[in-house]
């Protein structure tokens, strides 16, 4: 028989332990909360000091504004906080903290010391707390900023301590925080240290450059040297950042970093627009690599969402959503080289921006003038197209796009294509060229696929979906939220080449589909786009598996290996290639072509030594 309790107010200290269970998972979470702390401070400079992975001590010096005296005591009450007054301050979240648990909380399971002086006042004071119980204050040495001490985590919480790992795996959540957290204030210096040996040393990043070279110390060099840099602003919506080419892909998420308004976030809209956007390039099972920044009006996004702020929700998900998906899509698909020196930052105005059409038809951003190193605007086929014949006319003295012909003897070597032009045929596989950096060597059949895939996708877009009417409609029993959906979107589904009507409250009724998806589960696919379209509001589906039957039609479509190819059928290849966005990698991920330069060259055959 249970024993019947009345309501009464909890301890202090048990309301701060049950908070630290929500705040204080391990060391890295302490570490988190104070370096928040530190940069909503305006701090500059922050040294992180560590010991055994954290449990025994940590230790976070800033140079920030500090705290004032009389604020001291108040700063380690529960919801006491400097960044929040008003209802209106909580909607519209600047700051990375502001709920005023985190210092109470950690305090309530660690031997807690705060030393702080007031905006480079002349008096510095400190206090340490016990068991929620803090000391009197006492002057301390001079020094900028605050320092908080954390020793000891969990001495007085025994379960919790229990669920610690080795020291080893505990640094090594901590220094993921520290990593996350230094890829998203490039303006500032932070240090790492462990058991007194220093593990990052990070210098503030002023410029791009200095911005790449700490994101290679972070994330290593081969990610920076195989990313692009992107940068778009659409109606008030800013995102920048790098993106991995395909080519550089993960067995596991990784290497993804998405911050929003400076705040890293995990979040399932966010993971489903870029999984969107590498949808044609990247092996199944594998994961991209980013580190972007979303810029936004802080009222779009509620950052209250999550005890941790580790998740937020955005006010216009679809918008939001749409915008990613767009952004990083463009600037994959103006990709058509993984050599780092046409890695340009891709500006966008809002009428080239809002041109292309995202989600569940078939996407057709603009493509990007490879001819003109100064335009950074998107060109769409057909004046692409235009582009390379007056191209062709001036220095190959043809009208064709498909120039078969050699470089005249009055064409300077920077005026050639972006490929080249072909010279030799390697082992039926391989298409030797030369450009004005070197030399090219293009997989024909990996490149003649992507040419052939993206192709059958226009022919669809401009000739519309292929239908069929089913002899025997197919029933399918769904969730009345479902079938609501059904109703409102009849519109998308016959875009896509579906008739599908609600014929109950919860049941739908299919009585036509497309005709490149007859060999298809096609009830499976109906559920899993609802089931997005209850979660995401949108869905690509079935665009993908469309995608999925076109892919293997251009493969088998292609040219094959040992097929020997004259010149000018080569030279067509590589100015195909120029114009089909995304050319860069085949539908499996693989790259299709490579660039050597003349200074590898030169180094491979030790020359100027």
């Amino acid at each position: 028989m249970t024993t019947q309790r009345r309501i009464q107010p909890m301890p202090v200290q048990l309301v701060n332990q049950i908070a630290a269970g929500e705040v204080v998972e391990r060391p890295a979470a302490v570490v988190k909360e104070l370096l928040e702390n530190s940069l909503d401070a305006g701090a500059t400079k922050i040294v992180i000091d560590v010991e055994k992975g954290g449990t025994k001590l940590i230790r976070v010096a800033d140079n920030g504004h500090g705290i004032h005296k009389d604020d001291l005591v108040l700063s380690l009450s529960p919801h006491a906080t400097s960044k929040i007054r008003t209802i209106d301050d909580l909607e519209e979240v600047a700051s990375l903290g502001f709920r005023g648990e985190a210092l109470p909380s950690i305090a309530s399971v660690s031997h807690l010391q705060l030393t702080s002086c007031w905006q480079d006042g002349d008096e510095t004071w400190q206090l340490t707390m016990n068991n929620s119980a803090a000391s009197e204050l006492s002057p301390a040495a001079k020094k900028t900023g605050t320092t908080v001490e954390v020793r000891d985590l969990f001495f007085n919480v025994p379960a919790r301590r229990k669920f610690l790992r080795t020291e080893k795996t505990e640094f090594s959540h901590l220094e993921d925080v520290v990593k996350r957290i230094s890829l998203s204030r490039f303006d500032v210096d932070i240090s790492l240290r462990h058991n007194q040996r220093v593990v990052k040393a990070l210098r503030a990043a002023n410029n791009r450059v200095e911005q790449e070279k700490r994101i290679a110390e972070i994330l290593g060099p081969a990610f920076i040297g195989q990313a692009v840099h992107m940068e778009f602003d659409y109606e008030g919506l800013r995102l920048w950042g790098w993106v991995a080419e395909p080519t550089f892909s993960r067995s596991q998420a990784d290497m993804q970093y998405f911050y929003v308004n400076g705040r890293v976030v995990r979040d399932r809209l966010v993971t489903h627009a870029v999984r969107q956007a590498y949808s044609d390039v990247l092996f199944h099972g594998r994961h991209p690599a980013y580190v972007l920044f979303f810029e936004c009006d802080p009222a779009m996004v509620d950052v209250n969402a999550h005890p941790g702020k580790h998740e937020v929700r955005f006010r216009q998900g679809r918008q939001v959503h749409d915008f990613l998906f767009r952004a990083i899509h463009k600037s994959l698909a103006e990709v058509i080289s993984n050599d780092t020196s046409s890695h340009e930052l891709h500006h966008f105005s809002k009428a080239a921006f809002a041109a292309s059409e995202p989600t569940l038809t078939a996407s057709h951003p603009g493509i990007q003038n490879q001819y003109s190193k100064q335009s950074s605007m998107p060109f769409a086929v057909a004046e692409q197209r235009r582009a390379y014949t007056e191209f062709a006319r001036k220095y190959t003295d043809v009208a064709a796009v498909d120039s078969d012909k050699e470089p005249s003897a009055e064409m300077s070597i920077e005026a050639m294509p972006p490929l080249g032009f072909a010279r030799a045929q390697l082992h039926g596989i391989y298409i030797l060229a030369e450009n004005a950096q070197g030399m090219v060597l293009v997989d024909m059949h990996a490149a003649h696929e992507r040419i052939t895939y993206e192709r059958l996708k226009s022919a669809q877009i401009g000739e519309g979906i292929q239908t069929q009417p089913l002899l025997v409609p197919l029933t399918i029993a769904v969730s009345s939220k479902e079938a609501q959906i059904v109703e409102d979107q009849t519109k998308l589904f016959s875009e896509l080449g579906f008739e599908v009507d609600r014929i109950a409250d919860e049941s739908i009724k299919l009585r036509q589909l497309p005709v490149i998806l007859s060999n298809s589960d096609v009830e499976t696919l109906l559920r899993d786009v609802l089931s997005d379209l209850v979660i995401h509001g949108n869905s690509t589906r079935i665009q993908e598996e469309m995608n999925e039957i076109l892919s293997t039609m251009a493969c088998h479509g292609s040219i094959r290996a040992n097929r020997k190819l004259t010149i000018e059928e080569m030279n067509a290849l590589l100015r195909d290639m120029e114009i089909t966005e995304r050319s860069g990698q085949c539908n499996h991920g693989r790259p299709t072509w490579i660039q050597l330069s003349i200074a590898e060259l030169d180094k491979m055959f030790m020359r100027g030594r």
